[in-house]
């Protein structure tokens, strides 16, 4: 199995991610981690000293690679890669690879966002509940064209880990 996570920062991909791995007993990339491993550099590195251009371009690069693999395994993107460059033609043609938009509501996602702000670089400068709002419209407007062109989609709204990964798991087998 080859399955790709997408959708926004902070919906619980790579929590997931890790769960159906460990379940599938298969293993779990962070593209992120990935890249950072690739490169010698944290992304925030990668964008301060060469540029997203530069960061964009090596994403699309690792994407391709971890596509072409001939094993199995568990794949968790960065809330923007799928929008940039050919990456969401990239995951749709390849072969043997079903992914899956993971989605969360506007109210929880922006909840949970908050709590991490600190964490996230992106977001740190965004100091009340309404200036989240307002950026995480604007930035899911722009972005679900692209996450709704997954094979699959996983609200995990209002539920538990345990429940999203038993939704994700039968998915998953209906799908094989």
């Amino acid at each position: 199995m080859k399955l790709v996570l997408l959708g926004y920062m902070g919906v619980g991909k790579s929590t997931l991610g890790k769960l159906i791995a460990k379940t599938f007993n298969i293993p779990f990339i962070d593209l992120d981690n990935y890249i950072e491993n690739k490169e010698q550099l944290s992304i925030s590195q990668l964008f301060e000293l060469k540029g997203e251009i530069y960061f964009r371009k090596v994403e699309a690069e690792a994407l391709i690679e971890i596509l072409s693999k001939n094993e199995d395994y568990v794949l968790s993107l960065g809330g923007g890669t799928p929008v940039y460059a050919d990456n969401m033609k990239s995951i749709m043609e390849a072969l043997d690879v079903t992914s899956v938009y993971v989605k969360l509501n506007l109210e929880e996602l922006r909840d949970r966002l908050f709590q991490q702000k600190e964490s996230r670089p992106v977001i740190a400068h965004l100091s009340s509940k309404s200036d989240f709002d307002d950026f995480l419209r604007k930035h899911l407007f722009e972005r679900q064209q692209f996450y709704f062109m997954a094979d699959h989609v996983l609200n995990v709204t209002g539920k538990t880990e345990s429940v999203s990964l038993d939704e994700l798991t039968s998915l998953l087998n209906q799908n094989t």
